[in-house]
């Protein structure tokens, strides 16, 4: 039976101290304060977990950790895209013999000329799933990569027995809606947008795996709730409701103001490695007026 990816999926952060170092005992914290949640199981290595910054050592121990502090039952993603085949398959099978059940895999863009072409792409993830020793999830997230799939190559794509998914971080609902209805029947489609999650559960969104749950869990499970009971006015007030907090800790301030909203609400936050700065006071301030109604 196909790996079914439904619910809510935080794209975890990846804690450091104050020298830098990953800090253990924190992730094991915040693992384990998730653990009693809803959520679904957790994303490791993505974009919020800060895994571009980290050398193969820190990855390796990064998803080691994660492994040891899930509870049962929580679905482990990990995030093991690379520039090249070869670099993706080893990432993904460093996590496969750790308990991970699928790899999310980022579209190649440093040779951005080279990919922006569908033949391109579809040679990529076919490349990958074929010798995969987990299924794959296709990542497109352009803010970042400067580079878009096509819903038509993502069609495509989706025929293969391997490729079981694809993480839009994209936040456009329309082009969402639209993988939703053109790719084979099975194929999920997981919204990358706290700020779209409820529109994206209402166009057929099978779940989302958001940077924003880090911080706030309850506010996103219980949207992913209301969508279970078809309380739509339910789903569309959580929706406003969590609409400010989550644009200021994914597109206006990042990471970095992520782990800030974490700190303030009983998780480990902590600074983000550098280049990446703290916020400034004003931002941490605007952040806490945003958070204020959503904690625990």
């Amino acid at each position: 039976m196909s790996l079914r990816l439904q619910g809510i999926f935080p794209a975890i952060t990846t804690p450091f101290d104050h020298t830098g170092e990953i800090y253990a005992a924190k992730m094991r914290h915040n693992i384990e304060k998730w653990n009693r949640t809803g959520l679904a199981g957790y994303v490791v290595l993505g974009s919020t977990g800060e895994a571009v910054m980290l050398n193969a050592a820190e990855r390796a121990r990064t998803l080691e950790l994660a492994a040891a502090s899930a509870a049962p039952g929580k679905i482990l993603i990990a995030g093991t895209g690379a520039e090249s085949v070869r670099s993706t398959l080893a990432h993904t099978a460093a996590a496969a013999s750790l308990g991970y059940k699928a790899a999310l895999v980022l579209t190649p863009h440093y040779y951005k000329g080279s990919f922006t072409r569908p033949e391109a792409q579809m040679l990529f993830y076919r490349a990958v799933a074929d010798q995969s020793a987990l299924p794959i999830l296709i990542y497109t997230f352009p803010q970042v990569t400067g580079l878009d799939i096509a819903v038509e190559t993502v069609a495509a794509l989706s025929e293969h027995p391997n490729i079981i998914g694809i993480k839009d971080s994209s936040g456009n609902v329309e082009k969402l809606m639209r993988l939703v209805n053109e790719t084979q029947p099975g194929f999920q489609v997981l919204s990358g947008s706290a700020g779209a999650l409820w529109p994206s559960l209402y166009v057929g969104a099978s779940g989302g795996i958001l940077a924003y749950a880090n911080a706030a869990p309850y506010s996103c499970i219980a949207i992913w709730e209301a969508h279970l009971k078809r309380e739509e006015e339910a789903g569309r007030d959580w929706q406003q409701r969590i609409s400010r907090a989550a644009r200021l800790v994914t597109a206006t301030y990042g990471i970095a103001g992520l782990k800030h909203a974490m700190d303030l609400n009983g998780y480990y936050g902590g600074p983000p490695r550098l280049p990446l700065s703290v916020p400034s006071q004003e931002a941490m301030r605007e952040i806490e007026e945003a958070f204020q109604d959503l904690k625990g």
